[in-house]
């Protein structure tokens, strides 16, 4: 990781600096920190997510808000454990399962998860056709050019230019909160809700639930993060500063999220109630009557840059936790020559993904968009299972294994998540 140090400056040189430099300052300052933290946590707003908040919002209305606080909390601990992890002991998630549990466990992990990763992927170039056929794209064009250029991006790219490019994109999720202010929502209520929790047993609003979480805290975050901070070369003495990149990360991305179900929730279910979504660009589609037409464009371009943002980062997710689970050189530092297999699984992710929403109805892909951010709430447990043996291993942390209120909040995500996929289970069973 690099580390900067600035001259010391004179008291005249100080005073001569304008308030423009000053800025400019505090904000290269900002971005120094930002990295692998921020960018999974916002990529984790891809089309899944957008859909799955704004379903929440257009079914529900503001009633599912609370789930935001203990979730951002979940989130944040679980993300500050893989990138812990990563710093301590200059190894991937994938190779850590590999060398703590063997090649059998690993194997059958890396293939359970890399089967959601897929029906996720196929996801954002979903996302992609839907936002751009709002301005009257067809998929067949927008897809291909699309998967061709987030493919160029990465493979032609070296790490940290890549990674500016992604951080710039991600700020371009601030077009959500200006969305939901121009829908004018009742801010008293949303807030309330957001503090005092609506229970209910209802299986969609249980399923919706699962989904919320599921798609917050997706079981490849944890994989791509660790490998990233490795890649960055983030070891313990710098950790202070990738733990805020984490933590700043975690809370932009559910306050975005809130923004969402605000937006939605103040339009789709005040006009109609318990609306359900077709696919993402519904919602932006649903404001435009209620908030103008330039809500509905600002809801649409943060769509596209989720679908954009999220087809580059989660090939490249799936492609890091196989190829180090498997012992397969992998990173976007080295060239296709050093590390074919994981060019070859990434490309092939690409094509694929970008394949299946050619040839797949689109009735059928909000299924699988759906159905997908679920799954990835069913598979959470699992992977939370792995990193909390992991972290608390003296040999593989020594001073850094986790405190007790971080194993506590950890293992009660995964509770959790196992009673809401189990009851779930239970009401789609029972009819």
């Amino acid at each position: 990781m690099e580390v900067f140090t600035a001259a010391p400056m004179t008291q005249t040189a100080v005073r001569r600096r304008s308030p423009f430099t000053l800025i400019s300052a505090r904000l290269v300052a900002i971005f120094a920190v930002l990295g692998p933290g921020f960018i999974t946590a916002n990529v984790d707003n891809d089309p899944g997510g957008i859909l799955t908040y704004s379903q929440a919002g257009a079914q529900f209305g503001y009633a599912l808000l609370w789930t935001l606080i203990p979730t951002t909390i979940a989130l944040i601990v679980v993300q500050e454990m893989a990138a812990r992890m990563g710093a301590v002991t200059g190894k991937g998630l994938s190779d850590l399962i590999r060398e703590e549990f063997g090649l059998r466990a690993t194997f059958f992990t890396m293939l359970v998860l890399g089967l959601a990763d897929f029906g996720n992927i196929v996801s954002e170039f979903a996302g992609l056709a839907s936002g751009m056929g709002i301005f009257g794209f067809s998929k067949f064009l927008v897809v291909p050019f699309g998967a061709v250029v987030v493919w160029v991006v990465v493979v032609q790219g070296r790490y940290k230019p890549v990674e500016r490019i992604l951080i710039i994109a991600s700020l371009i999720y601030f077009a959500y909160p200006v969305s939901a202010i121009l829908a004018r929502p009742n801010w008293n209520s949303a807030l309330r809700q957001t503090f005092v929790p609506t229970l209910s047993t209802d299986p969609a609003y249980l399923a919706v639930i699962v989904g919320l979480i599921g798609t917050t805290i997706t079981p490849w975050m944890q994989f791509y993060l660790q490998a990233a901070v490795v890649e960055r070369g983030v070891d313990a003495r710098h950790y202070p500063l990738c733990r805020l990149d984490v933590i700043v990360g975690c809370i932009v991305t559910d306050v975005i999220a809130f923004f969402i179900v605000v937006a939605c929730g103040a339009t789709i279910f005040r006009a109609g109630g318990h609306t359900e979504l077709a696919q993402a660009s519904d919602a932006a589609l649903a404001l435009r009557p209620f908030a103008g037409r330039f809500a509905a464009l600002l809801f649409a371009i943060g769509l596209i840059n989720a679908s954009l943002l999220s087809a580059a980062i989660l090939p490249l997710a799936t492609s890091y936790n196989i190829c180090e689970g498997l012992g397969f050189e992998s990173g976007i530092d080295k060239r296709f020559s050093e590390a074919p297999v994981f060019y070859w699984l990434y490309s092939l992710l690409i094509g694929g993904g970008a394949g299946c929403v050619l040839l797949i109805p689109n009735r059928l892909q909000i299924k699988l968009i759906l159905y997908s951010q679920v799954v990835n709430g069913m598979l959470l447990p699992f992977v939370l299972v792995y990193m909390l043996l992991l972290v608390n291993r003296p040999r593989l942390m020594g001073a850094f294994k986790n405190k007790r209120w971080q194993n506590v909040i950890a293992w009660l995500t995964a509770a959790t998540m196992i009673v809401l996929s189990a009851m779930f289970i239970y009401n789609v069973l029972a009819g």
